[in-house]
């Protein structure tokens, strides 16, 4: 099935994953191995039951996914469109809590989406959403 195809399966990534720590360690290491579509929606479970402020910068970390989706495929409009749209919603500071550092992400989100330069890396903060303490990680 196609992505576009999959986004609509009910339980089409994550189901029956409760705990929202181990889903955003999934998307985040789906999204640092390249499976870009994976990760857009192992993070979306977590988008779903966020609320503002972390809602947003769900939202933009999705966004990026879908960016890296549309570079690797070779659709610069859909690059610009998405990173561009995910640069505006991570300038927003981040609670101290949320789990994904945002600052040095957008840095390489910018510089990947304007300049064409590589892929960031999605790391997680030390402690956060059920890390258990693992120091920041690219593939959780």
């Amino acid at each position: 099935m196609s992505p576009r195809g999959a986004r609509h399966r009910p339980g089409g990534t994550g189901a029956g994953e409760r705990d929202l720590g181990a889903q955003v360690r999934r998307g985040v290491a789906l999204y640092n191995a390249g499976h870009f579509w994976q990760a857009h929606e192992a993070l979306e479970v977590v988008w779903r039951q966020s609320v503002a402020p972390e809602r947003s910068l769900w939202q933009g970390l999705i966004q990026a996914a879908a960016a890296m989706l549309h570079r690797d495929r070779g659709n610069r409009h859909g690059l610009l469109a998405q990173g561009r749209a995910a640069i505006e919603r991570l300038r927003a500071p981040a609670p101290a809590a949320f789990p994904v550092e945002t600052a040095r992400f957008l840095q390489g989100l910018a510089a990947c989406v304007e300049a064409g330069g590589p892929v960031p890396p999605m790391t997680l903060h030390i402690g956060a959403a059920g890390t258990r303490g693992r120091r920041p990680t690219k593939d959780a």
